[in-house]
């Protein structure tokens, strides 16, 4: 298990691109959290620094790094959220402050994970790609919900691209 969880570690840290040393060495140096860094760190913050770096891309039109900036957000949103789950279950019943935390932080990169996945699926409709937006776009309703306002986009994208034909009037929120 331990060899696992090593090689685990070793894949995501280079699959990250953190092979930024001196910047590590400098954030290690002040307090030894490098993963809590807002820029090379892993953690949701970092995720929503790709985000934007991928929507300043599709801004300015390339939309080449701006679809490599959201596939990067997506891939670590994903990691983040099975590593929070995994280490919740771990805790439960042991100390239910670790469990909260994990649960919060998992619903932030969820969150993440569904923007990412909304501008993706805008960069291929923008690329006259319809058909790989699709699936991207039935992720976002499957990881929030059509109740949610990421999934009422979603599905309203599949309803503008002709994917589906019904127009969704489902909840409305509440106070409405």
């Amino acid at each position: 298990m331990g060899c696992r969880s090593l090689l685990t570690s070793t894949a995501l840290v280079a699959s990250l691109g953190l092979a930024a040393m001196p910047a590590m060495a400098q954030n290690a140096a002040a307090d030894g959290r490098v993963l809590a860094n807002a820029v090379t760190g892993f953690n949701p913050a970092a995720v929503r620094g790709m985000i934007n770096t991928g929507d300043a891309a599709a801004a300015r039109g390339d939309l080449t790094a701006a679809r490599a900036s959201y596939d990067q957000a997506r891939k670590a949103a994903k990691q983040l959220l099975a590593f929070y789950r995994d280490l919740g279950g771990s805790f439960r019943g042991l100390d239910a402050r670790i469990p909260r935390e994990m649960d919060s932080k998992g619903r932030e990169a969820l969150e993440l994970l569904a923007e990412a996945d909304l501008r993706l699926a805008a960069v291929f409709r923008r690329q006259n790609q319809p058909e790989i937006a699709v699936p991207v776009l039935v992720e976002v309703i499957k990881l929030v919900t059509p109740a949610q306002p990421q999934g009422r986009k979603a599905y309203q994208s599949l309803l503008e691209l002709g994917f589906v034909e019904t127009e969704f009037k489902g909840s409305s929120p509440a106070g409405s």
